[in-house]
């Protein structure tokens, strides 16, 4: 059956916008590097978009439980975006504080819009159960994956010193126009209620919110210094780019065949523990065995699981049990919370790594831990499990 028309431009939306982020990622830096700002600066201007999103994601996401309608989140997030892109070049001339302010506000524009996304489509999921979310997602997956391979290459011809905010800028534009043209893939805001507070989130979405982020925030070590220990360790530079491609590989393969499993196990508990536990398993591979070719390839697999089930879980759990009034503010909540923990794991890591080497993956162990005993919390506080948009089963206990 083909998919509906607002399937295929909310995987067009996801795949606009994690384009944007596969070139950004890499290669921001490296157009730093190429101003010849010294590398306190650099560390500074890549810091400032985490801290931002931090405090910005959930209040803006947040709108949306407010009557403001996700596309315009999404419009305004992405041409704010496209401007702050376009002014770049020009900054620079002026001194890095005023590149520093554009960078602030580059992070305000881009704070809700995968945020936004997933809103729309959680909510296009539980308006047409036939919709699969994992389906409709890998395209953002495919997206990162493809520009982490094609950007180097076309960057390269470009130049990257004018190409990166440029092209960057291109791509913000073209995430608009999509948006523009997404009205049947958008849900219609909720209607504030009047004189009524806000609901709360549960105590059991908290705790999923609080698991997932841990299980996230345990990919710092390996996100941060991974490429470093690999090359330092005798692993061919030529490899680096092939062992995060199986990493994103083994994300979309999940993602396409994850509707195939019994849908008990597309819960959102038993897919954060499983996350956890391949968190774990990961975090004990790259301490012991992380300089061996074979066994990294082998635990690079591993991340369709410590990302790929993590996020489809703290997805489920966020469309199970966040209370209508309040979904926009979940998924806010969840995206600021999920920066905070790989802020602050990432800072660790690195400290670690500095003194210790491979200690630094060992310490990512206990977050997956921390991750598995949230996730059984939550589901022993999820006492009346309703029904998920991942399948018949409501979200079961483990």
């Amino acid at each position: 059956m083909p998919a509906p028309t607002g399937a295929l431009r909310l995987s067009l939306l996801y795949a606009v916008v994690f384009v944007e982020i596969g070139i950004a990622m890499p290669f921001m830096p490296l157009w730093l590097g190429a101003l010849g700002l010294d590398a306190s600066i650099i560390g500074l201007l890549l810091a400032l978009p985490i801290a931002t999103r931090i405090v910005a994601t959930a209040p803006l996401v947040g709108l949306i439980d407010r009557g403001v309608p996700a596309r315009t989140l999404l419009m305004a997030g992405s041409l704010g975006v496209a401007l702050t892109y376009g002014l770049m070049p020009a900054g620079t001339g002026l001194g890095w504080p005023l590149l520093a302010a554009l960078t602030v506000l580059n992070a305000v524009a881009a704070a809700p819009l995968v945020p936004s996304i997933d809103y729309l489509t959680l909510a296009a999921v539980r308006r047409e159960p036939r919709l699969d979310y994992a389906r409709i997602r890998l395209s953002g997956s495919v997206a990162f994956l493809a520009a982490n391979m094609l950007g180097g290459a076309l960057l390269g011809a470009l130049g990257e010193a004018l190409a990166v905010p440029l092209l960057l800028t291109g791509l913000a534009l073209i995430a608009s126009l999509v948006a523009y043209a997404s009205r049947t893939a958008a849900s219609a805001p909720p209607t504030p209620p009047a004189g009524e507070t806000r609901p709360r989130l549960p105590a059991r979405l908290w705790l999923c919110i609080l698991a997932a982020a841990s299980i996230q925030a345990s990919h710092a070590a390996i996100y941060g210094f991974g490429s470093l220990h690999w090359t330092a360790h005798g692993i061919a530079t030529a490899w680096v780019g092939t062992l995060w491609a199986i990493g994103v590989g083994a994300e979309i393969v999940l993602f396409a065949l994850i509707g195939l499993a019994p849908a008990r196990w597309r819960t959102p508990f038993r897919l954060l523990a499983l996350g956890g536990g391949a968190a774990l398993l990961r975090s004990a591979g790259m301490t012991l065995y992380g300089t061996e070719l074979a066994m990294v390839v082998a635990l690079q697999c591993l991340h369709g699981l410590t990302f790929g089930a993590t996020q489809l879980g703290a997805m489920a759990a966020v469309s199970a049990f966040a209370p209508e009034g309040a979904r926009g503010r979940a998924q806010g909540t969840l995206s600021a919370v999920n920066a905070l923990a790989a802020a602050s794991a990432t800072l660790l890591s690195g400290l670690a790594y500095r003194d210790g080497g491979a200690l630094a993956f060992a310490l990512m162990a206990p977050l997956a831990l921390a991750g598995l005993g949230l996730t059984l919390a939550a589901s022993r506080a999820a006492r009346r499990p309703p029904a998920g948009p991942f399948g018949t089963a409501g979200p079961e206990t483990l």
